[in-house]
């Protein structure tokens, strides 16, 4: 008898083993989150569970053009997207796998999961942000401002500013309203916000917030947050631009201020699932809830978490409760309407 069969059948056995424990204790991140405070989120799922993070950064539609150029050699195991639309988006392209998972459904409300199935949901939200209308507090009143559809009326010809029609962030507006208003109606609102521009559209939300208090235009739209990091900003030059502006959640005596998530997803074809969802889980831990409140000024996906100071003197608001995943099922259609309207 070969004595040293056994043992390096043993040997192989435990060289095994120790590759998949290595291999469980690394997380390829795709991540379209670009905060600086999001380091402390990873830096303490490291420390808490011993998984270090791999991270590739680029925006949402980098991440999923990278996801089906690598196809099943792709190394990511989670993926970080900050729009409904663009999870919508992965979820229909097969780029994502279901997740089961009882934390999750315990903690993440239905209506901000997608591609649900009796195997799990295909992405989880883990925060949340209202597009709010921003007004010049000389020239308008709260009441001039307290539904979307206003921004399309006359009383607002030549005064509205906003960023380009096809961005993610209007994309998922726009779809919103698609599901309130129907289509018709919608395409005519589209329109009415084309012909009251200040100007083309251009830069992002807080390029908007400063035309308003610089008196480039009357009103425009932005996510919560980007007006939560001025009010907390030290600047003079911050300080003086919340003084200037005002803040209105929309049609809360309707259907509510629309909604829209940065969230989670397992990759179709991760190497490291368990680590994963462990990730996933721990998004939507407590800890990690309180990060994305403070570090980047965003509401916790979870009820009940939570919120920085800025974010209560902004108020409390009624939010829509449209399912995230029709906003962003609504989306081609609505660029369709954005071309037909010359909205850009």
């Amino acid at each position: 008898m070969n004595l040293l069969r056994p043992l390096a059948a043993a040997l192989l056995a435990i060289a095994t083993v120790a590759s998949a424990h290595a291999q469980d204790r690394v997380l390829n991140l795709y991540s379209a989150r670009h905060y600086q405070t999001d380091e402390a989120l990873y830096e303490n799922f490291t420390q808490a569970t011993g998984i270090r993070i791999h991270r590739v950064d680029a925006d949402d539609a980098g991440i999923l053009a990278r996801l089906k150029a690598e196809g099943a050699s792709s190394p990511a195991d989670v993926i970080l997207l900050v729009d409904a639309a663009r999870l919508w988006r992965g979820e229909q392209e097969g780029l994502f796998q279901p997740v089961k998972s009882s934390l999750l459904e315990a903690r993440v409300p239905a209506q901000f999961r997608g591609g649900v199935s009796p195997q799990g949901a295909q992405w989880w939200g883990m925060s949340t942000r209202a597009r709010v209308i921003v007004y010049d507090k000389a020239r308008f009143k709260p009441g001039d401002v307290d539904s979307y559809e206003k921004l399309a009326g006359p009383a607002f010809k030549g005064q509205f500013c906003v960023r380009s029609g096809s961005h993610p962030y209007n994309l998922s507006l726009f779809g919103s309203l698609l599901e309130h208003l129907g289509p018709a109606a919608t395409e005519a609102w589209l329109k009415g916000l084309v012909s009251n521009m200040a100007r083309s559209p251009k830069g992002g939300d807080t390029d908007q917030i400063k035309a308003v208090a610089s008196g480039e235009c009357g009103v425009a739209l932005t996510n919560t947050y980007y007006f939560a990091r001025l009010m907390r900003s030290n600047k003079p030059e911050d300080r003086a631009i919340v003084e200037k502006v005002g803040v209105m959640f929309p049609n809360q005596a309707s259907w509510g201020t629309h909604v829209n998530i940065a969230g989670a997803a397992v990759a179709k074809n991760a190497k490291n699932r368990d680590a994963a969802v462990k990730f996933l889980e721990y998004l939507a831990s407590d800890a990690a809830q309180k990060y994305f409140a403070d570090g980047n000024n965003e509401y916790p996906i979870v009820p009940g978490a939570a919120i920085n100071e800025a974010l209560r003197a902004l108020g409390s608001f009624r939010a829509e409760t449209v399912p995230i995943a029709k906003v962003g099922a609504n989306t081609p259609l609505v660029q369709q309407m954005l071309d037909r309207a010359g909205f850009r």
